[in-house]
């Protein structure tokens, strides 16, 4: 069955996320498909009104205002639901709950729809997480039972929503996933690796605390909001000489850091998955991350799960890997068949028959 898919999303490419990957990678499995693919979204500075990918979907830009208060931006788009009507869509897959332009006319889109949970219910910290919980109450009570079905990218966060009352027939899990794994190499440098968005809940604040017990060299790659802070704390705390914050890395040299780092490093204090870990894992290293949400059950055997907000824990796990190169080959080799589960190949077809299910009106 071939369908008309539009993908919703306030960001799209240029501007690169988790959930933006996702909608990528399952956009174009779809295409490959056969299904005509639609990626709705905001339209950002220097980017065009549409345009026809060369991966086989097409991406429609809304006019759109933003506010920098965070990272992402605020972003509010004109005639969402004019453009979802007018793209005459056999199904919908909504994925975001933070911008009230589309939320509300989402819920006055009348077709087949479906919304993709990425992340934990009040998501954040201190009045981040209040404002957080306080919109996922409104979205939870006053939008997502519109919905014919929820896609959960994690365990953890579809048991959460039923631990929240809603019903288990009514939500799926379908984790974020890679396309590709890349050849293992025997290469092994001399640093430990940090790559994600510089924000709080990423829990960067411990990591830096917990080099000043680590003789090794850490390097940060990332940017956000928490750039600056971080920097001073990594002078506050005396660890200058071994931490590094490379800010923004090209895929190239992205590739080549994760393919010859000792193991990676993730402690975060949230995490509804953690995409992050499931690619570094990917190149057959170990993690050492929090035992938080969604991310012990991502990263498997495959590293070493520590207290969140711990950088003494932190610091004795990172410290045992450094010391012992025999216990870092084995649970790199444990990681690469972790990795392997998330492959999309053993999962879009089940997002397929979400869709097509959604949109015929059949059983789930």
């Amino acid at each position: 069955m071939r369908l008309r898919i539009v993908d919703v999303n306030p960001y799209f490419y240029p501007f690169l996320g988790g959930i933006e990957h996702r909608m990528h990678d399952t956009s174009k499995l779809l295409a490959e498909r056969g299904h005509e693919v639609t990626v709705l979204t905001g339209r950002l500075e220097g980017t065009a009104e549409e345009e026809k990918t060369q991966d086989g979907y097409r991406i429609v830009r809304l006019p759109s205002r933003q506010l920098s208060l965070y990272n992402p931006p605020f972003i509010s788009s004109k005639g969402v639901l004019e453009a979802l009507e007018s793209l005459d869509a056999d199904v919908v897959n909504f994925n975001y709950r933070w911008a009230p332009s589309y939320s509300r006319d989402l819920a006055r889109y009348d077709g087949p729809k479906v919304f993709t949970y990425h992340n934990l219910w009040g998501e954040g910290i201190g009045l981040q997480a209040v404002l957080s919980g306080m919109n996922d109450r409104r979205f939870g009570r006053k939008y997502l039972p519109g919905f014919d079905h929820v896609i959960a990218v994690s365990d953890f966060v579809r048991d959460d929503l039923i631990a929240r009352g809603y019903d288990p027939d009514w939500v799926t899990t379908i984790p974020n996933c890679l396309r590709g794994f890349p050849e293992v190499g025997a290469e092994e440098g001399d640093f430990i690796l940090s790559l994600g968005r510089l924000v709080r809940t990423k829990g960067l604040d411990y990591l830096i605390d917990a080099m000043v017990d680590v003789d090794a060299k850490l390097i940060i790659c990332g940017k956000g909001p928490d750039g600056d802070r971080l920097a001073r704390r990594i002078r506050k705390r005396g660890v200058g000489d071994r931490v590094e914050m490379r800010g923004w890395v090209s895929e190239e040299e992205k590739n080549r850091l994760m393919s010859t780092c000792k193991f990676f490093v993730m402690p975060s204090i949230f995490e509804s998955l953690g995409l992050a870990a499931v690619e570094l894992m990917s190149y057959g290293r170990p993690v050492v991350c929090s035992n938080v949400s969604g991310l012990p059950h991502t990263v498997g055997e495959g590293g070493i799960a520590v207290d969140p907000k711990d950088p003494e824990a932190l610091s004795g796990a990172m410290n045992a890997l450094l010391s012992d190169a025999g216990l870092r080959r084995e649970l790199g080799a444990k990681a690469r068949a972790q990795a392997e589960r998330y492959d999309w190949g053993l999962h879009i077809g089940r997002l397929e028959e979400i869709l097509e299910n959604a949109a015929t009106g059949r059983q789930f």
